[in-house]
């Protein structure tokens, strides 16, 4: 497959009033990106220059979170070839016990992803998904069975990198709270590294603003 120009963007789309679905006048219109096109010649960095603007294509003009990630997770997996990529969502107790010393930080719960049925709750500060939440830091993990504490969703999983993405305040002062976090997979060791961060930080980047 030819890899599509870094100059693509919300051109992919154009506004179409006879564009209808059950009585609903449809915003956009998908206009020429029939799928995510990476040429499998390419290196790590020239296969996320061709995809990223792909994905900023999809989101330009989309609010809805949930559609947003889970066409984040499908570019990713059919664009770099991920053996697993998805998000986990923060999710916390409606009523917090006020007396309890340690009141819980709620937990992460899968959201839209690509690959093999996933675990769907991590406890906070639980395996890398649960530490990269706790710690706020973007964790790569060459071997994850010499993680201390990995909950194996998967055997084949061999490699793993997470990234914390954030909720912003809404009032100035307050503190920004993380909301998920993108967790890839990969079936080989070592296979994520500096550039795979800096990519996926720009593609949660966008995704946040």
């Amino acid at each position: 497959m030819i890899a599509e120009s870094k100059n693509q963007s919300s051109e992919n789309f154009r506004q179409d009033s006879d564009c209808a679905f059950d009585g609903k006048i449809c915003s956009w219109q998908y206009a020429g990106m029939e799928s995510i096109q990476v040429s499998p010649s390419l290196g790590k960095k020239e296969a996320y220059e061709a995809l990223l603007p792909q994905i900023f294509a999809l989101l330009e003009g989309e609010s809805d979170l949930i559609a947003n990630l889970a066409n984040i997770a499908a570019a990713l997996k059919q664009g770099m070839g991920f053996f697993w990529v998805g998000f986990y969502l923060v999710k916390t107790p409606l009523f917090a016990k006020s007396k309890s010393p340690t009141p819980s930080q709620g937990e992460l719960v899968l959201g839209p992803f690509q690959g093999p049925v996933a675990c769907t709750r991590i406890p906070h500060g639980k395996g890398v998904c649960g530490q990269a939440w706790a710690q706020e830091k973007v964790l790569i993990v060459p071997d994850v069975d010499q993680f201390p504490g990995h909950i194996a969703c998967s055997s084949a999983s061999k490699s793993e990198i997470v990234l914390p993405f954030y909720l912003q305040p809404d009032f100035e002062g307050e503190t920004r709270k993380v909301m998920g976090v993108l967790d890839a997979d990969s079936d080989r060791l070592a296979a994520f590294d500096a550039i795979d961060e800096l990519y996926l930080t720009r593609i949660l980047a966008r995704l946040c603003k």
